[in-house]
């Protein structure tokens, strides 16, 4: 039996427990009067900007709609320190590697769950990682309380985390940041609402903060910035392995590939290939680029994890800066692509973040996520994969549609920002539906109230965004 399935077992049998006991009249149920208890289920503490920037906005969201007052949010995080200063107004709970006690202990002192993890159906990361989402999920409704699955991705799964989906998730709501999710999601018999992804309206430091960063870096205030966000796309998925473990400990081997505790990161001579042609590539095409045009190139880790792959860019282009989330926090990092005036990402938020601010962005992708975005953007022609036989020729091509013809490229993610922040507002809009159908006694806001009022408060800039394009 492998690690992965013998997990799932493990999380199943705390869901089944929690349903009997409930069944047989243990635990509490909200009462009227009562503030709302809610845990935000994630990937946090890890500094993936983007993990975090949609919580934050989740939170800011739920907390709008229902009414600060009403409710007590908590988040989980694997580390305190890495998420110190976010999600004000939140509890942090920690979330332990070994995660099936905490859940089990955990979960049921709340009135819901909230998932948060953008890829939270999917095998391409981790299956522990779908575990643990879908497991808080089905402990929650296995005791008839909110669980809501909030702006989630669907991808292929393997079958068995595909049937503990099916089983464990068929009494939540799943709104999905696109229809692609929809379908996968609705093949296991999983309910689902069409919403998006929920980084939206987040708000960084000012752009004068970035611009200021930049400048210490070398840039001049003038040139254009091109801003590169590189991943390893080879090193997943992440697979829980005891025979590693006490091999690592005992020898010190697989020490490259050791994530954390019993998760390691695929590894290999295939791996350091297909690794170093992507890196190679990349790193070529911005370098011919920059050599015929007036560009200021810098590279950017949204997850600490990448900063390895930033680092051997930049070697390769003569030791251009790097910007990580290991060193800037999310508002300061947002803040610093949204300086930028063109970006080339491997990462989904990275291109999402500064969108807002009109950055011309086209994606080099490991999965679905970014081609579901530029397929929304209308602009599947700045889209390549990451094992593409041609990379640098067509990355090259690309980075001259951004440089030529940004003014349409902008209108395009305009457009698109309008439309996924009215997507977002009717999340809010399920979500108190959700809430109504678990808790009829709750005191939801009366009256009619516009789309808009289902969104948290928006920043100047969406503000004018929305003026212009809504």
């Amino acid at each position: 039996m492998s690690m992965d399935i013998a997990l799932e077992a493990w999380v199943a049998g705390i869901i089944e427990w929690s349903k009997l006991k409930w069944m047989l009249g243990a635990g509490q149920r909200w009462q009227p009067g009562q503030k709302l208890k809610l845990l935000f289920a994630g990937y946090n503490g890890t500094r993936n900007t983007g993990s975090d920037v949609r919580v934050e906005e989740m939170i800011r969201q739920i907390r709008h709609v229902i009414g600060p007052d009403k409710c007590e949010t908590s988040v989980m995080t694997q580390d305190f320190k890495l998420t110190e200063g976010y999600f004000k107004g939140s509890h942090q709970v920690l979330l332990p590697q070994i995660f099936p006690p905490m859940l089990a202990r955990e979960i049921p002192s709340f009135d819901g769950v909230i998932a948060c993890e953008g890829s939270m159906f999917k095998s391409k990361f981790a299956n522990a990682l779908t575990t643990m989402m879908a497991g808080s999920l089905g402990i929650a409704a296995a005791q008839n309380k909110i669980s809501i699955g909030y702006g989630a991705e669907a991808g292929h799964m393997d079958p068995h985390i595909a049937k503990f989906v099916a089983r464990y998730c068929s009494d939540s709501l799943i709104i999905t940041r696109n229809p692609e999710s929809q379908a996968v999601l609705g093949k296991l018999g999983v309910s689902t609402e069409l919403g998006a992804d929920t980084a939206w309206t987040f708000e960084s430091m000012p752009l004068t903060y970035g611009e200021a960063e930049l400048r210490k870096h070398g840039w001049d205030g003038k040139t254009p910035v091109l801003v590169v966000c590189p991943v390893n796309p080879y090193c997943w998925p992440v697979r829980a392995s005891l025979a590693k473990f006490v091999s690592n400990k005992l020898t010190g081997a697989h020490k490259d590939s050791h994530y954390r505790s019993i998760y390691f990161h695929e590894e290999g001579p295939e791996v350091d290939r297909k690794f170093e042609r992507y890196l190679t590539a990349m790193a070529n095409a911005v370098a011919r680029f920059r050599r015929d045009n007036n560009v200021f190139v810098v590279l950017a880790a949204t997850e600490k994890l990448d900063t390895e792959a930033c680092h051997k860019i930049s070697e390769k282009l003569g030791k251009v800066p790097v910007f990580s989330s290991a060193n800037y926090n999310m508002y300061e990092l947002v803040s610093i692509l949204r300086s930028c005036q063109m970006m080339v990402s491997s990462r989904f938020h990275g291109i999402v973040t500064c969108m807002e601010a009109g950055v011309a962005s086209a994606g080099v992708t490991i999965d679905e996520r970014i081609r579901n975005l530029m397929t929304e953007r209308g602009q599947k022609d700045l889209l390549l994969t990451v094992d593409d036989e041609d990379l640098e020729e067509r990355l090259l091509v690309i980075l001259g549609k951004l440089s030529q013809e940004g003014d349409a490229i902008r209108d395009g993610i305009y457009k698109t920002v309008a439309k996924n922040l009215k997507m977002m507002a009717r999340m809010g809009v399920y979500f108190e539906e959700h809430l109504q159908r678990r808790y009829p006694e709750f005191p939801i806001r009366q009256g009619v109230h516009s789309w808009e009022e289902y969104l948290p408060p928006l920043g100047v800039n969406l503000r004018k965004l929305l003026e212009a394009y809504g």
